[in-house]
């Protein structure tokens, strides 16, 4: 039988492997944001299997609250075990959740930890009912939070056919102006990705839309570019 959740589980793990040369050059890499314990992402990987093969996940009502006791702790690695535990439970989010995760987008906020929770935490939250998650979407689009506008343009990345295009298309054409590297960066991300689905869409709305040198670059890096 499993044990009862506790957060704690994960510290303990973590800290036993706290790896100090390893930490330097990942604080490094993230631009000196955020300290590190210093465990590289498979060891991670695996103390967190190791986690939930001996704890039980929280009660259905704790998942924001257990998943915030990590990530408010100053390493990053507790903030992807935050998101790691989140993911475990979306099954049980539902349009309600949107403030919450919220939360956790606008909280310590860089590339690596709104890249997880927009497409598979808030996509998961707005498949669940479209119209209303188009409505909050695009309320997030016109957020002041860069990382909000930015979960706006990623969170239907990993949507494929599902992928509401003209909500895609309306959310970046609100930001092609941006001189903002991430919101650059996260169009052309959006566009090249959504290409492998609909590559002959995603040329003809670069053709006819004036997008900044690096989104245009990005969109078009697997179909060639346009004369």
């Amino acid at each position: 039988m499993k044990k009862q959740w506790s957060h704690k589980g994960i510290i303990e793990k973590f800290e036993i492997c706290r790896n100090v040369e390893n930490a330097g050059p990942m604080k490094a890499y993230m631009k000196h944001h955020f300290s590190f314990l210093g465990i590289k992402s498979p060891l991670r990987k695996e103390l967190l299997r190791a986690q939930f093969q001996e704890y039980a996940l929280p009660n259905v009502g704790e998942i924001f609250n257990e998943a915030w006791k990590l990530y408010e702790l100053p390493e990053r690695e507790y903030q992807y075990a935050a998101i790691a535990l989140l993911d475990k439970m979306k099954k049980h989010f539902t349009t309600d959740d949107y403030q919450k995760l919220l939360k956790f987008i606008e909280t310590k906020s860089w590339w690596d930890s709104v890249d997880s929770i927009a497409p598979h935490l808030v996509g998961h939250v707005v498949k669940l009912d479209r119209s209303y998650g188009k409505t909050v979407m695009l309320d997030w689009s016109q957020s002041d939070n860069m990382w909000t506008n930015r979960s706006a343009i990623l969170h239907q990345l990993k949507f494929k056919k599902e992928t509401d295009t003209d909500l895609l298309f309306k959310i970046i054409l609100q930001h092609t102006k941006s001189n903002e590297f991430f919101i650059q960066k996260a169009i052309g991300w959006a566009l090249r990705e959504y290409a492998k689905t609909d590559p002959v869409i995603v040329k003809q709305f670069v053709q006819e839309n004036t997008l900044k040198p690096l989104s245009r670059r990005e969109a078009l890096k697997h179909i060639g570019d346009i004369a």
